[in-house]
C-alpha cells in the first residue's frame, strides 16, 4: 500500500506540475457491458447489494450500494483493512469496471512523477511539491500491488509498488508509469481494464493502454481476491486541532485531502 506525507509537513513550491502525456499510449476498443456478457464475462456486481464481496468487519455501512452503484465515503469504521474485496480468489484474469470520484477533499502535497518513475526536483535537488486537489483509491489486483486511481497528473493506472521498488530494474520502474494521463474530470465515469497474468499486468483506461505488460518483481502469490482500496478518511481530532493552531479553517468531520470518495459499477471478469 502507498504511504503519503503527513498533512503537517505540507510545503509549497510555486512551480506548475508538468503532465506526462507523451502520446505513446496505444488506442484500444473498450467493449460495453452487454458485449462483455456476450463474450463470457461474469458480472461481479448485481447493482442491488454487495453479494459476492467481503465488506470489512465493523465497516458500519460506509461501503454500500446507492442508485445501482457501489458507493464509498472513505469513512469505514473497520479496525483492520478497510478495503472492499471479492469473496472469491482469482488467478489469471481480465477485469473491466467503471469508476469515478464523487469529489476531491482539500489540497494534497503532490510531487511530479517523471517518465522514468522518479520525482521532479528543483536546482537544489529538492522534490518539487504542488498542493493539488486530490482523491485516491486503487484496484488491488495482486497481493501488495495496486493500480492507482487518483487525480495525479501522471494519470491513473500507475503501479506504486513497482515504481518505488528499489530492487526493480530501471526498465521495470519505468513500465509502472502510465504512458498517458487518460483520466476524465472528477465526477465523470472512467472505464478501466486490467489484464493480469502471472507477474504481468496490462491496463487500459478510457481506450488508452496506459500500462503495457509491466512486470511485478518478486511476486510470490498469483491467486487472490480482487479489491477496491480504502484511502484517507476523516481527520482525527488531533489533526484538526493542530491545523487550527496553524491558523487554518477546518470543519469538524473534515476529510483527508487524499480520500477514496469513489463509486464503481459494471464490474465484469473473465478467467484466463
Amino acid at each position: 500500500m502507498k504511504r503519503f506525507p503527513s498533512l503537517l509537513t505540507l510545503f509549497v513550491v510555486l512551480t506548475p506540475i508538468s503532465v506526462w502525456a507523451a502520446g505513446t499510449a496505444e488506442k484500444v476498443d473498450m467493449p460495453t457491458p452487454e458485449q462483455l456478457a456476450a463474450r463470457g464475462y461474469t458480472s461481479l456486481f448485481n447493482g442491488k447489494d454487495l453479494a459476492g464481496w467481503k465488506v470489512p468487519e465493523g465497516d458500519n455501512g460506509h461501503w454500500k450500494v446507492v442508485d445501482g452503484v457501489i458507493d464509498y465515503d472513505a469513512a469505514s469504521e473497520a479496525q483492520g483493512n478497510k478495503s472492499l474485496f471479492t469473496e472469491k480468489e482469482y488467478g489469471d484474469y481480465t477485469i473491466y469496471f467503471d469508476w469515478r470520484f464523487k469529489r476531491t477533499t482539500g489540497l494534497y502535497p503532490m510531487p511530479t512523477i517523471l517518465p522514468d518513475g522518479s520525482y521532479k526536483t528543483d536546482a537544489d535537488g529538492k522534490q518539487i511539491i504542488t498542493p493539488t486537489a486530490n482523491a485516491d483509491s486503487g484496484l488491488l489486483f495482486r497481493p501488495g500491488h495496486q493500480a492507482n486511481l487518483w487525480c495525479w497528473p501522471i494519470g491513473s493506472g500507475e503501479l506504486w509498488s513497482v515504481r518505488l521498488n528499489k530492487e526493480a530494474t530501471p526498465e521495470q520502474r519505468a513500465a509502472a508509469v502510465p504512458k498517458a494521463c487518460a483520466d476524465k474530470p472528477v465526477g465523470e465515469w472512467n472505464r478501466m481494464m486490467a489484464h493480469v497474468v502471472g507477474d504481468r499486468v496490462t491496463i487500459v483506461l478510457n481506450g488508452l493502454k496506459v500500462i503495457d505488460n509491466a512486470q511485478l518483481p518478486g511476486l510470490q502469490e498469483t491467486s487472490n481476491p480482487i479489491g477496491f482500496q480504502h484511502h484517507g478518511g476523516p481527520l482525527s481530532a488531533r489533526q484538526i486541532e493542530n491545523l487550527r493552531k496553524r491558523g487554518e479553517t477546518v470543519e469538524d468531520g473534515a476529510m483527508s485531502p487524499a480520500s477514496s470518495l469513489i463509486q464503481i459499477r459494471n464490474v465484469y471478469i473473465k478467467a484466463e
